[in-house]
Order: C-alpha cells, then structure tokens, then sequence
C-alpha cells in the first residue's frame, strides 16, 4: 500500500512540473511562428496530452483479454467526459475563461459531432437492430476519415498565423522551446502513468471493482495531463490554450485513438451504456450552450459543470 501511495504522490507532482513547462513552451512556440495559441492546444499540445490514452486503449486494443479490449472504448468515453466536465469546469473555476466566437461556433460543435458520430457507430444494439456492440474497422475508418478532415481543419487555421502576445515567450530560444515541450510531455505521461499505477493499486486494496476503476481512475488518471494543462494554462492568462486543449483532445480521442484502436482491431463496446453516451453528448452540449451565452466560461458554470460529473459518478459507482 505504501508503495501504491508513493506512485501516486509523484505522479501527482510529475505532472505539474510537466503541465508548467508544455504550457511555457506551447506559449512561446505559438508566439514564435505566429500561430494563435488557439491552434498550438488543438494540435500539439492536444495531442501530446493526449498520448496516455492512446497508449493505454491500444495496448488494452492489443490484448487478448476481453475485458482488457473492452477498456479501450470505456476508457475514452470516461476521458472526454472529465476533459469537459472536470477540466474545463476546474479551469473556469479557478479563472474565468474568455473563449473566442471562433471556437464557439466551430472548434466545440466538431467536437460535439464526435460525440455523436461515435453513439451512433458503437450503439449497434440501438441504432441498427444488432446483437451487440462494436466498433469495426470500417467504423474505425470512418473515424481516421473525420480526423484527416480535422486535421485540414486545424492547418487551415495554423495558416492563418494570428501573431500571439510579444511577451518573454517571444523571445525564448528555439532549443528552450522544443526542451520545454519534450520534457514537459514526458513529465506528463511518465507521472500520468504513475499516478495511474498508484491509484489502481490503491482502489483495489480497498475492494473497489474494475469497473468502477475502468471509468474513473483509469479514465482520470489519463486525463490527467490535459487537467494539469489546462488548469495551469488558466492561471497564466492563457485561456485558448487551456480551451484547446480540452477540445483537441476530445476530438483526438473519438478520431484518432478510437479509429486507430477499430482499424487494428473490432472493439467489442461492453460495460458502456446508453446513459453513458448520452452523458457524453450532454457535457459537450452544456460545456456549448455555456460558451455560447457570453463567450465566456464564469466561475459558476465551472462549478456546475463539475458537479454535473461529481452526480454521474455517483450514478456511476451506485448502479456498478
């Protein structure tokens, strides 16, 4: 037990260090090249956030057991659900945050279409009549196609090259940049994985089920670098980063990890339900129509995104 606590705590601290130096890097990477800190959260810092899931469902993808495979669906729907309820809710929480009409009227409903399309291609039992579901590779194909389109999407806008603040970050060598990056993502994941580790060992000390630790600690744990990112990216003022990231990485998730993960193998869709999808689309509206009202995240909607994802996992944890 001691030593499951011992992970935890410096995973926990890895991965501040680790969000500090992406954020201080993806800031001045933005303002060298000219690129809207916009468009730094939705590609590069999304998707080096997002690598502990990538990791996670692909070797759980890999693996003969079943329920292994089945944790790399689970594993994403719990992911987006934190990023939008827990992160951006946090982030708001602790600075209100200023979202450009931009991102309201595209960046959030792309990501809102990825939330559909995924219920609509895994929810076979509801959508076409079948005996179970799952994830093809056609409908992995079908999701890598969406992600070429937002990757398009994404260089369209790096085109664009909307001149960032001319601040310190401006003036930081290209070396300083790139070492920040690396060793801010490696930070990221190395103590995303072992808080992970830490936090699996010390629920199932405690007689927690795998379920239970499947869509909460294994989905959290994850969602862990986008969390210290965001978060961290608040308080320095830097709210497109923050609000990039979470949007990024929910699109890399459904696009890119889940059409990975069906394209290499059918993903059978067990343990999700369609309270869980539902759940799924619903953040991502709420998380929209709070944006859409102010273009501007207060501390209040913050607060009630995050309570929002503390009733469902109650509803969670009471119905496993």
């Amino acid at each position: 037990m001691f030593l499951f606590i011992l992970y935890t705590l410096v995973g926990a601290a890895l991965v501040l260090v680790g969000a500090d130096k992406l954020t201080d890097g993806a800031v001045g990477l933005a303002a060298r090249f000219g690129i809207s800190e916009m468009v730094i959260g939705l590609t590069i810092v999304a998707f080096g956030t997002s690598l502990p899931e990538f990791i996670v469902s692909l070797l759980a993808c890999l693996s003969n057991d079943e329920a292994a495979t089945a944790l790399s669906a689970s594993n994403i729907v719990g992911s987006n659900l934190f990023n939008v309820l827990v992160i951006a809710g946090a982030s708001a929480a602790i600075s209100p945050i200023t979202i450009s009409r931009a991102t309201v009227e595209k960046d959030i409903p792309l990501c809102l279409l990825a939330s559909i399309v995924l219920a609509a291609l895994a929810l076979d039992t509801w959508v076409s009549g079948g005996t179970a579901n799952v994830l093809t590779r056609g409908d992995g194909i079908c999701l890598l196609g969406f992600f070429a389109v937002f990757l398009a999407y994404s260089f369209s806008l790096a085109k664009q090259r909307e001149r960032g603040d001319e601040g310190t970050a401006s003036r930081m060598s290209s070396m300083r940049i790139v070492a920040y990056i690396v060793l801010g993502l490696v930070a990221l994941i190395g103590g995303g994985e072992l808080f992970v580790e830490g936090a699996c060992g010390i629920a199932r000390s405690a007689g927690v089920s795998e379920a239970v630790i499947g869509l909460t600690l294994v989905a959290g744990g994850t969602s862990l670098p986008e969390l210290a990112t965001s978060i961290v990216a608040a308080r320095k003022g830097q709210s497109a980063l923050a609000i990039g990231n979470v949007v990024g990485s929910n699109i890399f998730n459904i696009f890119f990890i889940l059409g990975t993960c069906a394209t290499v193998k059918p993903l059978a869709v067990t343990g999700l339900t369609l309270v869980d999808f539902a759940m799924l689309t619903a953040s991502t509206l709420i998380f929209w129509q709070f944006s859409r009202s102010s273009y501007k995240l207060s501390r209040w909607e913050g607060w009630a995104m995050m309570l929002s994802y503390a009733a469902y996992l109650g509803w969670l944890i009471i119905h496993t």
